[in-house]
């Protein structure tokens, strides 16, 4: 099979600043609407932009392998590729993101506790979670219970709660 550069070098190209664009958006919090889930799912599309882009030249590519720079670099990528799946942020409170440890903080305790940190009743809270079209059947009922373990169902409850 014959992959044509005219169209495995746009779909790479296209991809590749579709996912940088969201990506940068989300690591500073700038992602608004479909922003993650754009990048979730095109993420396919750079996949498959690469492939073709490999495919259609391969020849430079397998040059590429020759180089020992070359060679460095994608092997230091690959090294933390691997590490990623085995280091793992300290539990207990030490080490780690202060603001990703906050927040695991605050969905894992009840509405009851939460409520004088929102500076609102726990009532009030429980009505503005039903209102953003979660079940809430509690005031101790903790907000990972309401809301599942997806993190974006989390981020939205808190909103609704810290309006």
């Amino acid at each position: 099979m014959n992959i044509s550069r005219d169209w495995a070098t746009p779909l790479t190209i296209g991809s590749f600043t579709l996912m940088a664009s969201t990506g940068i958006l989300m690591f500073f919090h700038l992602d608004t609407g479909l922003n993650k889930e754009v990048h979730e799912w095109l993420g396919w599309a750079l996949v498959a932009g690469v492939a073709t882009h490999v495919t259609a030249n391969l020849s430079s590519f397998k040059r590429y392998l020759s180089k020992p720079a070359a060679l460095g670099i994608i092997g230091v990528f690959v090294a933390i590729l691997v590490a990623s799946f085995f280091l793992q942020e300290e539990e207990e409170g030490k080490g780690g993101n202060p603001a990703r440890r906050a927040s695991q903080a605050v969905v894992q305790a009840p509405i009851s506790q939460i409520a004088p940190l929102a500076h609102q009743k726990p009532e009030e809270l429980i009505t503005a979670l039903q209102q953003a079209g979660f079940k809430v059947d509690s005031p101790e009922q903790t907000l990972i219970s309401i809301t599942g373990p997806e993190q974006g169902r989390q981020f939205k409850a808190l909103a609704a709660i810290f309006h």
